[in-house]
Parts: C-alpha cells; sequence; structure tokens
C-alpha cells in the first residue's frame, strides 16, 4: 500500500513540468495577439488623425469671400448720371500656365509692352519679376497694382502670351470698380458718398441697401506667401447689381445755384460758408442744394451740408410766420397802424434796434416791407404778451415748425422753438421770436414754410428721391409728393400774406431785385449768430444774411432760400446786399432757360449790340483778326503779349493785361482755349460753364495765384 502512495505522488510533480512550456506559448501568442490588436488600433487612429489634419488643412487653406456687386447709379432728374460705378479690372498672372518654348520666344516682348502700358519701370526689370515669379511657381502674380479700364484691357489682351488666355497664357482678369462723379463736385455733399467701413453721407447712405445690390459669393484658396486665389467651385454665385436712384436734381439749375452763390462769396473774405436751395412749389423736389465751405486756399467746396444740417436763428424771415399768427388771431391788418418811433425800443432792459430809422407811424405792411424790428416786437408783446403766449406759439407748432421734416436722408438738425413753461423761456421770449430769436431752423425749413406760402397754403415735405429704378428700367418704387400741412392759414390770411411778401421786393428791403420781366415774392434776413456762448463780443458779431422767397410771384413755379454764414467781423452782411442777389442771380438764369412761366407785361427784347464782339486773348492773334475784318480798333499799348478787348460805338479797345505770376490774371472777355492756356500754365485748376467768351470769374483778378487755386468762369 506504501509503495503505490509513493508512486502517485511523485508522477504528479512531473505532470506539472510538462505542462509549463505550454502554458507559456500559450501566452506567448495571447501577448502577440494582443499586441497586433493595439498595433492596428494605432495604426487606425493614426490614419484617422492624418486624415482629419489633412481636411483641417485643407480647410484652413480655403475660405469663401463676398463678391461685391456693381453699384447702381444715381441720376438726376433727366436721366443724367450724378453718380457711377465704372468698370475697372485687376491684371493677374498665372506664370506656370504657358510652355517652356512660349516662355522663352515671348517673355521679352511681354516685358517690353508692360513697360510700355504702365510707364514705372523699364522692361528689363519686368522680365526679371516675372522669371523670378515662375521660378518661384507663381500662379496669381499681381501684374500691377494700377487698376485698368475696359478699353485698356482689350489692349493688354493683345500683349505676348496675355493674346493666349488664361487656360494657355495665365492671364487672370478680376473685375472691380471705381465710384466717380461724372460732373465732379457738383451737389457732391448731397449725392453723398459710401465708404468701405459703412460710413457715409447724402443719397448715397440713405439708400445704399438699394444702391449696393446683392454680393455674389466664390471659394477661394491660400496660395504659399499668404495670398488668396479664386478657384472654380459649385457653391461660387454670381452678385446682383444695384438699382438706379432718380435724384430731383436739375443739373442746370443746380450748376447756376453753385456758381451764383460761389461768385457772390468769393467777392468778400468774410463769408465762411453758404447754402442756396431752389425747390419746385407745387411737389417739393429739390432742383438745385448747393453748400459752400471757404477752403484753406480761399475757394469753396461742398465739404457741409449746411441746408439741413445748420439749425440757426432765422433772424428777420421768421417775420413771416409772426405775421401770420397776427392775422390769423385777428390781432392786427396789414393796415393796422404800429408806432416805431426812433427805431429803438427797450422791453425788460433789452434792446430792440431797426436797422431804418426814424419811420416813425408805420402800416404792419410797411413794417414788413421794411423789416422793422421794434415794429414786430411791440405787436408781438400787446397781441401775445399777457397770458397769451400759448397761443402764439401753438400757432407756430401748427405751421409745423418745430418739429423734424424727416428727409430722405440724413443728417437733419432739429428745429427748436420754446414753449411757454419750459426752461429757457423768459419773459421776452415773445418779442425775441417775433423777430426770428430764440427759434432754431435749418434753411431747409424755413424755404419749407415760405414753399407752403406759394402752395396756396399747403406744406409739401422736400423731395431729394422720386424713384428707385430697376437694371431693365422698370421702377421699383416711387416717391409720390407728401403733404404735412394741408393748410398753414385761412385763404383770407394767405391772400394778405402773398401781398406783403411782394411789397417786401417792390418797395421794401429787397428792392434791388425788383425785375419787370418777372415778379419776385420774399423777405430778406439778417441775424447774428451765437460763438462762445454769446452774440456780441466788444464791436464783433458773426452775421448770417438770407433772403427767402418765390417767383414768379403770380403763378409761383419755384421757391428758393439763400443763407451765407460770416465770420466774427464788425462789418455788417445784410440778406438784402449779399444773399439777396445771389437768390436773383439764379432765379434770372431760370427765367432766361424759359422754364415753363408765365410771359409779364413790359418785358423787352434784348437789343443786338452795334458792334461785333471780339474776344480777348494773344495781341497778334487778336491785331491778326480785326485787320482782316476790318473792324476799326485803337491800340494802347505796343509789347504786352495778352491783351483783353471791349467795344464801343466806333472803335474795339484793347487793354493791356501784364501777367504777373503771383497773381490771378483776368481772362474776362477771353475765349477759353487762350483762358485756359493761360491759366492752367500758371499751375491753376479751371473749372467753367457755358460757351463763348469770359464773362465772369471767380476769385477776382489780382488774387494771389496759389498752386492748385480754383478758378471759376462763367462763358456766354
Amino acid at each position: 500500500m506504501a509503495t503505490n502512495s509513493h508512486t502517485k505522488h511523485s508522477q504528479a510533480p512531473q505532470e506539472g513540468r510538462e505542462t509549463q512550456p505550454i502554458i507559456r506559448r500559450i501566452g506567448f501568442v495571447y501577448l502577440l495577439v494582443v499586441l497586433s490588436g493595439i498595433g492596428i488600433i494605432v495604426q487606425v487612429v493614426s490614419l484617422q488623425l492624418n486624415s482629419e489634419l489633412k481636411e483641417e488643412g485643407q480647410k484652413r487653406s480655403l475660405k469663401q469671400e463676398n463678391l461685391s456687386a456693381v453699384r447702381g447709379n444715381i441720376m438726376a432728374n433727366d436721366g443724367r448720371v450724378l453718380a457711377m460705378s465704372l468698370p475697372y479690372y485687376e491684371l493677374r498672372f498665372d506664370c506656370t500656365v504657358a510652355l517652356d518654348s512660349v516662355w522663352a520666344s515671348n517673355i521679352d516682348g511681354l516685358a517690353a509692352a508692360l513697360a510700355r502700358f504702365f510707364k514705372d519701370k523699364p522692361a528689363g526689370e519686368y522680365k526679371t519679376a516675372l522669371l523670378q515669379a515662375r521660378k518661384a511657381g507663381k500662379c496669381y502674380l499681381l501684374v500691377h497694382p494700377r487698376w485698368i479700364t475696359y478699353t485698356e484691357l482689350q489692349a493688354v489682351k493683345q500683349f505676348p502670351i496675355f493674346s493666349l488666355g488664361q487656360y494657355r497664357g495665365g492671364l487672370i482678369v478680376e473685375p472691380k470698380s471705381k465710384r466717380t462723379n461724372p460732373y465732379d463736385r457738383l451737389a457732391y455733399r448731397t449725392i453723398g458718398w459710401k465708404n468701405a467701413d459703412g460710413v457715409g453721407v447724402g443719397i448715397e447712405d440713405a439708400f445704399d441697401v438699394y444702391l449696393r445690390g446683392t454680393p455674389g459669393k466664390r471659394v477661394v484658396q491660400r496660395l504659399p506667401g499668404g495670398e488668396w486665389m479664386p478657384i472654380n467651385s459649385s457653391s461660387d454665385e454670381e452678385p446682383r447689381d444695384g438699382m438706379n436712384i432718380v435724384t430731383t436734381l436739375d443739373v442746370d439749375i443746380q450748376d447756376a445755384a453753385e456758381t451764383a452763390l460761389r461768385e457772390k462769396m468769393m467777392e468778400n473774405p468774410l463769408f465762411e460758408a453758404g447754402t442756396a436751395i431752389v425747390m419746385e412749389v407745387a411737389t417739393g423736389e429739390i432742383r438745385a442744394i448747393a453748400n459752400m465751405k471757404r477752403r484753406a486756399d480761399g475757394g469753396y467746396d461742398e465739404a457741409f451740408n449746411y441746408a439741413i444740417g445748420m439749425a440757426t436763428n432765422p433772424g428777420s424771415t421768421f417775420k413771416l410766420p409772426m405775421l401770420i399768427a397776427l392775422l390769423e388771431d385777428s390781432h392786427v391788418s396789414l393796415d393796422t397802424p404800429v408806432e416805431v418811433g426812433t427805431g429803438t425800443w427797450n422791453y425788460h432792459g433789452v434792446p430792440f434796434v431797426d436797422d431804418h430809422r426814424g419811420l416813425g407811424t408805420i402800416s404792419m405792411l410797411e413794417a414788413l416791407e421794411h423789416s422793422s424790428n421794434v415794429g414786430f416786437a411791440k405787436t408781438a408783446v400787446k397781441a401775445y404778451g399777457n397770458g397769451n403766449e400759448r397761443q402764439f406759439t401753438d400757432r407756430l407748432y401748427g405751421m409745423y415748425l418745430h418739429k423734424p421734416l424727416g428727409l430722405q436722408i440724413k443728417g437733419e438738425a432739429n428745429p427748436t422753438i420754446g414753449y411757454p413753461g419750459d426752461r429757457v423761456w423768459s419773459g421776452v421770449s415773445i418779442p425775441m421770436q417775433a423777430i426770428g430769436y430764440e427759434v432754431l431752423l435749418t434753411p431747409l425749413h424755413t424755404l419749407t414754410l415760405y414753399n407752403a406760402v406759394a402752395n396756396g397754403g399747403k406744406m409739401v415735405k422736400p423731395k431729394f428721391v422720386t424713384a428707385i429704378q430697376k437694371k431693365d428700367g422698370g421702377i421699383h418704387k416711387k416717391f409720390p409728393t407728401e403733404v404735412i400741412n394741408s393748410a398753414i392759414c385761412s385763404p383770407a390770411v394767405l391772400r394778405e400774406i402773398h401781398r406783403a411778401l411782394r411789397g417786401a421786393v417792390e418797395n421794401g428791403t429787397a428792392r434791388g431785385i425788383n425785375d419787370k420781366r418777372y415778379h419776385i415774392s420774399g423777405k430778406t434776413g439778417t441775424a447774428q449768430l451765437l460763438f462762445d456762448g454769446v452774440y456780441k463780443q466788444g464791436r464783433y458779431r458773426k452775421p448770417q444774411a438770407s433772403f427767402v422767397g418765390y417767383f414768379p410771384s403770380e403763378a409761383p413755379k419755384y421757391s428758393a432760400i439763400v443763407v451765407l454764414y460770416g465770420e466774427k467781423t464788425t462789418e455788417a452782411l445784410y440778406g438784402s446786399t449779399w444773399a439777396a442777389p445771389v437768390f436773383k442771380n439764379i432765379a434770372d438764369k431760370l427765367y432766361i432757360a424759359g422754364r415753363d412761366w408765365p410771359e409779364l407785361a413790359g418785358s423787352e427784347p434784348p437789343v443786338a449790340p452795334e458792334m461785333p464782339i471780339v474776344k480777348g486773348g494773344r495781341k497778334a492773334e487778336v491785331e491778326t483778326a480785326l485787320s482782316r475784318l476790318a473792324i476799326p480798333s485803337k491800340f494802347l499799348t505796343k509789347n504786352t503779349p495778352w491783351v483783353g478787348v471791349y467795344t464801343e460805338k466806333e472803335y474795339v479797345w484793347e487793354i493791356s493785361k501784364n501777367i504777373n505770376a503771383d497773381e490771378l490774371p483776368s481772362v474776362l472777355n477771353m475765349g477759353l482755349k487762350d483762358a485756359l492756356f493761360l491759366l492752367e500754365n500758371m499751375d491753376l485748376t479751371v473749372r467753367f460753364t457755358g460757351v463763348g467768351r469770359v464773362l465772369k470769374q471767380s476769385p477776382p483778378a489780382g488774387t494771389k495765384a496759389t498752386k492748385g487755386l480754383y478758378v471759376y468762369l462763367e462763358l456766354g
């Protein structure tokens, strides 16, 4: 028994030793399987990561960019273009496309053609740059930073290599556009602008959503060096061009307004700015809106829209709503007498003074005609100064003088008319408002009131745009005339107001612009502007001269306002002597142009001159012309190269024109060719209107001739 037991125990260790190698082999296989699995997992993860990184890298080298649409045109009322986007092109070049043989035989010709075209560097430099670009594999090289026109593009397409097109020659043409104003600075501030940062003014800004169109989209790829090149993609979208804006502006009236305003302001260096507006009575459509601000060189340019953005004390032009209130409330008639005495009156310590002294007792009609501050202030106090202040102010509010007009363009300054009980209301507010103080109105707001008088009492909103036009010529949207107030006063009062405003021109402060050919109605205004918080510093004031009215009086077709803003001065600048003549100049041009108003009795046809009109110019040429035409002449000088000419009954006289390099010469009576030759050779910038000989020039002769000075000529 013992022997058997020993045998069993001795066999067990032997069996254990035999199974150990098997277990080790199984463990080794298991380890290999695990390691293989880990390897596979690592490889899968690596492939996935590489794929994602590659995809991410590709995404980073591609992006979608917007393509700007061609901006719509801004047009005058007759279709003439005031602002437009001209097509231009940027030249790019894929230097890798052309075959080696084509490149070798044509690179010199291409370099020479580019040098001749751009004229900025020799052909050798162009060749070097092109060779380096091809060696570097440039496929989107900017050929030149200057954009070229369509006509220039046709020439560029004939250059060596470029003539093979994009896919064999590598020429890439990127369409661009530039905004331009064909009439240069005409109505520039009203037409406006819109920059890349979204900042803008005028019509360009107000109607941007229609003008800009719908941008397109394209995919671009990042190239070595950081440039982005367009690639063909199914997701690309073409832009849709913007719509056109049809304005109310009349190019000829605008030109007349700007010329008249600028010329008058150039007569006196004290004027720092001015504005002139012409409105069509029935519709409120703005036919002209000129805004002039003095530049550092002494010239004037459109830099700020004073017409809508400058609210000031209107001065005596505000006597119109005062008179309407007095008549409507039956406090006076035009025949009611008012005692103005010597033309001075003190009320609560505030002096009221007339420019015309010693009128004594006058009627309310004469008080308006002579613009009597004393007459209007005393009458206003008598009518509204004893607890009736609100009655007067309510009348002004009823004429819509206290709210913005809600114009189609931005920048309108808010009107201000104090109301009884306001913080600024005082015991002298009534008489001060009666003569146009403690009131702030823009020139356009004042004109809108006078236009209502001309329009039978109906106040219409000023309008700058009549329609939005599709590219095919169809109308997307129209802007009808909007009525602000159907009747600013009763018909009986309106008749009296017409009589009073006609009297101011026929017998009053504006009689200097009275005309027998056609009748003007209106009112002058002379005011003082606040500066440094006061109206007066010692003897110094800031004057404002204005005139507002309409014509022809019997059947008003146009209303207009002129406002001139002076610098700090001791001089008196009156509306009658400064603003009214500008108004008359504009009205004359409209009358002469035959703008469909009735002929009035008393107009006389022009008388033909007895002697021919002779233009000034080079003396030798003038002498030759007079001699060949057998025109009698009398020459006063011998050695001057330039002459001016004027005509008498028997002789054509010559006037010496000595040219001083530091002073602006007179070119009056010269032809345009000679005037341009003389002025532009002095590095002066010339702008002109009309045809014929030079009738007017500004600045006048003798003005310091600084380089780049603008000289404006009117021909006729």
